[in-house]
């Protein structure tokens, strides 16, 4: 005898049915993912809000959020660890150049905006010649923008002594102990340098350099095998840029998490440096990456000939783009 659902069971299968079309949140198991970033920085803080905003669990991404330096994030996504990086034109180009498959497909900074910080007695950038300068690794951002700066001025790294010194702090260490005479820092980090008691010689964003930074990366063989999760992400961070435009407020709280601060100013200033440098439209640009393949074509000779355009795939973002997506945020 088949048994049939009473009045009761079949009010319940009704409401779950309407539960489960109307819920906003996922309803199957999200796919999970691995990211690193490379630097406290706050040119990071997309990927922060986005995951204090809930904006990827909305858009079925379970994130595993990892702090990786870049040398071993690099690394870890060619070799499938990750499946995404939040890093540095500067950092991918170098290993596409030799043969890598990685690529950038939202690009969060695009003009260097770092201020070279200096100990008092030096007043001109000219004054740098025999001068010490402490990076935070060879190859690192730190390093590279000041090599793109410094025949600007007439120089070059053969006039300069370069040290690998690690970190913000460590760096502040090395110059207000006269181990260093200067460093490079993305603000809102040259504040605390200057709070030690040194000067800002130069603030790279007067300089209007196009130059690659931070992006969000990912290999050209995991998007081939998951264009659905590489499109989710893409909009997770479109998603993400428009409370950065809008609400300072999430955005300070992820700040908080990440920079592990809750001092008001500096809350402020970090806010107000992803604010700025950030594009609701956020297209990787050739011109940022053309100065990186002259910046290492001594050493790779492959840059010379390199196609900006093999080094970015911004088809997820022209769907959004034009479908009318992003601009309705804005509405």
């Amino acid at each position: 005898m088949i048994s049939r659902p009473g009045k009761a069971n079949k009010l319940f299968l009704a409401a779950a049915f309407l539960c489960s079309f109307f819920a906003t949140e996922p309803i199957f198991g999200a796919d999970k993912i691995r990211i690193a970033y490379t630097s406290p920085g706050p040119q990071h803080g997309v990927l922060w809000i986005g995951d204090v905003a809930g904006v990827f669990k909305k858009n079925n991404l379970d994130l595993e959020i990892i702090y990786m330096p870049g040398n071993i994030s690099m690394g870890s996504l060619i070799s499938g660890e990750l499946n995404f990086g939040q890093m540095t034109g500067a950092l991918m180009s170098p290993a596409r150049l030799q043969g890598s498959d990685v690529i950038m497909l939202v690009s969060i900074q695009e003009l260097l905006d770092d201020r070279l910080v200096v100990r008092p007695n030096i007043k001109t950038p000219e004054e740098l010649k025999g001068k010490r300068i402490a990076v935070s690794r060879f190859g690192a951002a730190s390093h590279m923008r000041v090599l793109n700066m410094l025949p600007r001025f007439g120089l070059s790294d053969k006039d300069i002594t370069f040290l690998q010194i690690g970190d913000t702090p460590a760096r502040i260490i090395a110059m207000v102990g006269n181990s260093a005479d200067a460093s490079s820092f993305s603000p809102p980090d040259h504040l605390a340098a200057v709070q030690s008691g040194m000067r800002v010689l130069l603030n790279m964003a007067e300089l209007n350099i196009y130059y690659q930074g931070t992006g969000l990366v990912a290999s050209q063989r995991y998007i081939a095998k998951n264009r659905d999760i590489a499109k989710r992400m893409v909009k997770s961070y479109v998603d993400t840029i428009h409370i950065v435009k809008t609400n300072p407020e999430v955005a300070k709280r992820a700040f908080v998490k990440y920079r592990k601060t809750k001092d008001e100013k500096q809350l402020e200033d970090a806010y107000q440096t992803l604010l700025e440098i950030v594009k609701p439209k956020p297209y990787p640009n050739l011109e940022s990456f053309k100065t990186i393949f002259k910046d290492v074509s001594d050493r790779l000779p492959a840059a010379r000939t390199a196609n900006a355009k093999e080094f970015v795939d911004t088809s997820f973002l022209e769907e959004l783009d034009k479908s009318g997506y992003i601009d309705g945020l804005y509405r």
